[in-house]
């Protein structure tokens, strides 16, 4: 293996730590909340915050981190959006009440969002041409599998150690990543020479009305004067930024990138498959450990047929799409994930056999390969190497948002069919609720299929910078 390749592949590390990190946080709380109330104490509303303060921060602030790795170098915020991240988690494991928890969660979101969307944009310009697709399909199963982990692994940890461990953990992880990506990863930098302060501060005031009327929309009703306000603020204030970047000079976020056929679909699909899935994995984990009565870490085995499957399936996955194209397989993707969870809400009862579950759960599995494996190289391929950073970070901001709006919307159906009285009464309120999310996704299918059936390359832009060591004589 030459030096260039070796370099290569501590990038795809680099970033894959960082990825699944950021991306386990998501839901690995969730199996955590029993025990995190048990010694902290806390209402119901604190224990959600819990999970939503760190969603809120990371949802709202990754245009914000894009923006800021394209000013002041991309290399240099991995490297504190790491820090923030691992500093803040141990900050979580430390936490003597539950107030203090939920703001290291939110700051943990903040290091999240500095991170996470400078990962494709660095693996984009460090991977070869001809192996981009399977390196960035990997990528993208990394991403896949932590979030789907996420209730497994912090199942076995609660169950195992303490509830502390799952934040713990990304401290060893953190220490070991931060000196190597100073030392191995390439600095880039976006194409504008400054920094678009007013149009960060409109989209993140914008995103954060919008992610804080839904968080809430639930809980406090939807037609609230407090949901009503925050969503019709967050929108005016988004379009206000919408008007602004058309006439800025340098702006933020190039709204030229949704004149890409490509660009525009995919994060419609993206949207509308985290919204469904999100939503029914919060939901079946609950199912599993309610009605079915499994603990925590019996509950997150049982979700392996889904899980695994992108271990074995995504590098082939990836390859594939190199060669075919990743419009089709990434519309059969989201067709066996409607199929896998349509399955599910036809056979979910108190008393459902798990082994009939068995070949729905691995349709879901295939399903979020197929969707994940090409994404990321479709997406990056579709725009100009300049722009590729804010095409990271919309991409990561638009799937949080689609989380975030799942996992509220699917709950306002759960609530309105069904309550946690009982097992029958959980399942009245399951079935309905993760039908919906069978919806969601098959319109995110139908989004895939306004892709170009040969997607413009942002190659052709002009050429692709050489990242120094990585990639010179390799393209």
């Amino acid at each position: 293996m030459s030096v260039r390749q070796r370099n290569v592949l501590w990038t795809f590390l680099c970033c894959g730590l960082g990825v699944a990190m950021v991306s386990l946080d998501n839901l690995v709380v969730i199996t955590a909340l029993p025990s995190i109330r048990g010694d902290l104490g806390g209402s119901i509303q604190q224990l959600e915050w819990t999970v939503n303060a760190y969603t809120l921060t990371y949802s709202v602030l990754m245009l914000t981190g894009a923006a800021l790795g394209d000013r002041f170098g991309r290399r240099r915020m991995f490297g504190i959006g790491m820090g923030v991240f691992v500093i803040a988690s141990a900050a979580a494991a430390l936490a003597p009440g539950i107030g203090a928890l939920i703001a290291a969660r939110a700051v943990q979101g903040l290091g999240a969002a500095l991170l996470m969307p400078l990962n494709l944009t660095i693996l984009t310009e460090a991977a070869p041409v001809r192996r981009r697709g399977a390196l960035l399909g990997a990528m993208s199963a990394v991403e896949g599998v932590a979030i789907a982990m996420g209730p497994l692994l912090g199942g076995a940890v609660v169950e195992h150690l303490s509830w502390q461990w799952i934040f713990w953990i990304n401290v060893p992880i953190g220490a070991v990543v931060l000196p190597v990506a100073r030392w191995k990863l390439a600095e880039s930098h976006g194409p504008s020479p400054r920094l678009d302060l007013v149009g960060t501060v409109l989209a993140s005031a914008g995103l954060f009305g919008i992610v804080f009327g839904i968080i809430n929309g639930h809980a406090d009703h939807w037609t609230s004067v407090r949901v009503l306000l925050s969503l019709a603020g967050g929108a005016a204030l988004l379009i206000a930024f919408v008007r602004w970047e058309r006439r800025a000079e340098h702006p933020m976020f190039p709204m030229k990138l949704f004149r890409h056929r490509t660009f525009s679909a995919m994060n419609v699909a993206g949207l509308l498959m985290f919204a469904g899935m999100f939503g029914s994995v919060f939901l079946l984990t609950q199912f599993l450990q309610g009605p079915r009565g499994y603990t925590p870490l019996e509950a997150g085995l049982r979700i392996l047929p889904w899980t695994a499957v992108p271990v074995f399936v995504a590098p082939l996955v990836g390859l594939v799409s190199d060669r075919v194209g990743g419009r089709t397989i990434v519309a059969l993707g989201l067709a066996f994930q409607a199929l896998g969870l349509g399955w599910i809400a036809a056979r979910a009862s108190p008393g459902v056999p798990y082994p009939s579950l068995i070949p729905a759960l691995v349709l879901c599995g295939l399903g979020m390969t197929f969707y994940f494996s090409p994404t990321a190289n479709m997406v990056m391929s579709a725009v100009d190497a300049g722009e590729r950073g804010m095409a990271s970070g919309a991409i990561s901001a638009l799937r949080e948002l689609g989380g975030v709006l799942g996992i509220a919307v699917l709950a306002s159906v759960f609530s309105a069919h069904g309550d946690l009285t009982t097992a029958d009464r959980f399942t009245d309120g399951m079935v309905p609720a993760v039908w919906t999310g069978v919806a969601l996704i098959a319109c995110g299918a139908l989004a895939v299929l306004l892709v170009p059936r040969r997607p413009r390359d942002g190659r052709s832009a002009g050429p692709e910078p050489a990242v120094p060591g990585c990639v010179g004589d390799l393209v």
